[in-house]
């Protein structure tokens, strides 16, 4: 039953030796209302051996045949809170199976409150009072029920079914006319025991609760306090009252809004509005709960005295308004400190997880396209902090790590993170400091995966929790703000559970990025924007021809520098420092100094270096800080499987393809027929090294990255010929 008390529990809670037969009765037409089976009922009955029969109970069931008003659970929880039971309550809407603990939504201050006078109209004008309350409650086309006739029973005056088949526009018409004399419009009624209305609306067929068309509102009635105290209570509770009417007897009548969708919510909206008001002193009427419940009229005289509208429109605005400051009344929030007592004694700061990015406790998104290698900058990331070293350009604190792997098969992500140790070159001295959970196809939604991750994290001293990628465990709609603001609660709440750091990354928005600031890239809602402590964004750079022909310059130079140190001492004297940073130069001298085995294995190094460089990306990270200056963009190159800074500077004027000056668009423009030619061939190429760093190549990878369609991709393949289209996989011929 989720979070709702079973009932075979609540009832442990009644005596049946102690009830009467009516009150027997509705145990059993509560239990079968709610879908519980005779066999409960009967367990219960037998406790009452004296007046317990076998079969009796299913013999009665049979005749519980359900009505326009049913007895539901809320009888037996009534019953059982009458009795002493205190269920715990966990901060939602009540419902019949909720119940307030003693302190719970104790608005009333009953020590400090004041009596509230209530004072009758100066000027009776019967007609107006009634013409008001009719105003307020109805729209013009809803019928209204009211009684003016009435029977007497043992010396009480009980109303009649009265009427109910005019509507409020055609009443307020005809009482606007009447003058004071509105028994010429509702009938003559007997001033010695009043007149009722019902607040709610009917069909004009009749007046029970099947009649009621629209569950707009419920009456609060409470004749156990002086007047002045009940006034006084209803205004303190802030209820959102519609009408306030004196009864002329013991009682204030507050209709109140409770704008329910139907019968089922009505019920549960009025025993949460009559247990709010009972926790505050106001023992209210428990027979007022039928929306077609009558309450007494203003405009009319009842054994000498007035009743009368005694307010308005008090209180909150609406039910949604009332309901959710009362929700906040007994909350679990801290209270507003004051500056001056802390000024001199304020509290340490968090300390900084990553230095001059992120605090101890903070949270971090990391966003950026596809292929940015952004869960390989997250294991980085996860390696410098269990090591305690810098990342990328920041020192970071050494403490535990737990990286949530939502996409990775388990060996892929174990692979990546020792690939990821040898190409950054450090030694693993604190593999204790890491934790993964694998959570590939294992994943749910953020809301149910905080409890468990909080469950098997605590007492671990994790100082961050890296989750990749968000969108694998995203709780609603990505771009609804309320939603999203939902689930970024769920990362409060694990840094606060847990005292560690949160940090996840997530994708940019499709379509250019590079006119957009770096705040505003995430894919979704703009909470993305807000949420984060620090957000970091990565955004491809466009390489220029000469910049790449330069990088393929500088890797060859390197592959043979790397070979000729391995193979010969002092060699460097024989070159000069210009001829050293020349591709040609250098093969030139390599192949007269190296023998030719020397020379064929140093051309296999040479090759792969060019792959390599031109499979390299640039990327630029920029940052929107909560805690910390911003910092000038940090250019990188993402040379598969690390992502290492542009220590030269070399991208320092590279910009996103977006972000280029006209004339250089224009510049880039101007091309012959060969020039093209060649730049698609070496287009493809670039794709395809760059989209080997999957175990398959793709037509659909390629297409993405080269930001064409597949169609493309194939005609420029198979014009290429130097690959083969397989199943959708690409190869290059042998």
């Amino acid at each position: 039953m989720g979070h709702r008390t079973d009932l075979t529990e609540i009832i442990e809670y009644i005596d049946p030796s102690g009830c009467g037969y009516q009150e027997w009765v509705n145990v059993g037409m509560g239990l079968k209302h709610e879908g519980y089976p005779v066999s409960v009922w009967d367990e219960w009955s037998r406790r009452d051996a004296g007046r317990y029969h076998a079969g009796e109970c299913e013999k009665k069931w049979r005749s519980f045949r359900g009505n326009s008003s049913p007895v539901t659970a809320g009888t037996i929880v009534q019953m059982a809170l009458d009795r002493g039971w205190k269920p715990s309550y966990g901060g939602r809407e009540l419902d019949w199976d909720d119940e307030l603990s003693a302190e719970d939504y104790a608005v009333v201050d009953k020590k400090r409150m004041e009596k509230k006078e209530v004072n009758e109209p100066e000027e009776w004008d019967p007609a107006g009072q009634l013409i008001k309350y009719l105003e307020i409650l109805f729209e013009a086309s809803e019928r209204v029920g009211y009684v003016t006739r009435t029977y007497e029973r043992d010396g009480r005056f009980l109303p009649s079914k009265g009427c109910w088949d005019r509507t409020a526009g055609q009443l307020i018409q005809q009482l606007s006319k009447c003058g004071d004399d509105i028994g010429s419009v509702l009938g003559d009624y007997n001033p010695k025991a009043g007149a009722w209305i019902r607040f709610n609306p009917l069909d004009g067929k009749d007046c029970k609760n099947e009649n009621v068309t629209e569950f707009k509102y419920a009456l609060v009635e409470s004749d156990t306090m002086e007047i002045e105290k009940q006034n006084a209570v209803i205004r303190e509770l802030e209820l959102p009252v519609a009408c306030l009417v004196h009864s002329g007897g013991k009682s204030l009548h507050a209709v109140v809004r409770v704008d329910a969708s139907d019968y089922k919510e009505y019920r549960n909206r009025v025993d949460y509005l009559y247990r709010v008001c009972e926790k505050n002193g106001l023992k209210v009427d428990g027979q007022n709960r039928n929306p077609s419940r009558l309450s007494r009229m203003p405009g009319v005289i009842r054994n000498g005295k007035k009743q009368f509208l005694v307010d308005t429109d008090i209180g909150k605005q609406s039910w949604e308004e009332w309901h959710e400051w009362i929700e906040s009344i007994n909350d679990d929030l801290p209270e507003p400190e004051r500056l001056e007592d802390v000024w001199d004694d304020l509290p340490g700061l968090s300390a900084p997880l990553i230095n001059d990015v992120l605090r101890q406790g903070h949270k971090m998104l990391i966003s950026g396209p596809s292929k940015a290698g952004k869960s390989f900058i997250l294991i980085e990331l996860s390696i410098a902090i269990a090591e305690g070293i810098k990342w990328l350009i920041w020192e970071c604190a050494r403490g535990r790590v737990l990286y949530v792997n939502l996409e990775l098969d388990r060996a892929s992500c174990l692979h990546r993170f020792h690939d990821v140790y040898k190409a950054m070159g450090i030694q693993p001295k604190h593999l204790d400091n890491i934790d993964i959970w694998n959570l590939r196809g294992k994943a749910v939604p953020m809301d149910k995966l905080a409890p468990k991750l909080i469950r098997r994290a605590a007492k671990k001293d994790y100082i961050v929790v890296i989750i990749d990628p968000i969108y694998k465990v995203i709780t609603g709609d990505e771009n609804s703000a309320d939603q999203m603001a939902n689930f970024c609660n769920q990362f409060d709440k694990v840094c606060t559970e847990l005292n560690a750091a949160v940090i996840y990354c997530h994708h940019h928005s499709k379509g250019s990025q590079g006119s957009k600031r770096a705040i505003d890239r995430a894919s979704g809602s703009g909470v993305f924007a807000r949420d984060p402590d620090a957000i970091l964004d990565l955004i491809e750079l466009d390489v220029t021809e000469d910049l790449l022909k330069q990088q393929i310059n500088n890797a060859v130079c390197d592959a043979c520098t790397g070979y000729l140190n391995e193979q010969y001492d002092n060699w460097e004297d024989d070159i000069s420092q210009d001829d050293m940073c020349s591709q040609v130069r250098m093969k030139e001298y390599c192949r007269k100094k190296l023998f030719k085995k020397q020379y064929d294995e140093l051309e296999g190094q040479i090759r792969q270096a060019e792959r390599r460089a031109r499979a390299r990306t640039a990327w630029r990270i920029e940052g929107t800080l909560r805690e910390f200056p911003k910092f000038e963009p940090v250019n990188l190159w993402f040379d598969y499987p690390v992502h290492r800074t542009d220590s030269i500077g070399v991208l320092k004027d590279i910009q996103p393809e977006a972000e280029k000056a006209p004339w250089q668009k224009a510049a880039g423009k101007r091309k012959t027929p060969a020039d093209k030619k060649k730049e698609w061939k070496q287009s493809i190429e670039t794709a395809y090294e760059a989209c080997g760093i999957n175990e398959k190549v793709t037509v659909e990878d390629m297409a993405e990255y080269m930001a064409v369609t597949e169609k493309t991709v194939r005609n420029r393949l198979k014009e290429h010929g130097g690959f083969v289209i397989e199943e959708g996989n690409v190869r290059k011929k042998t």
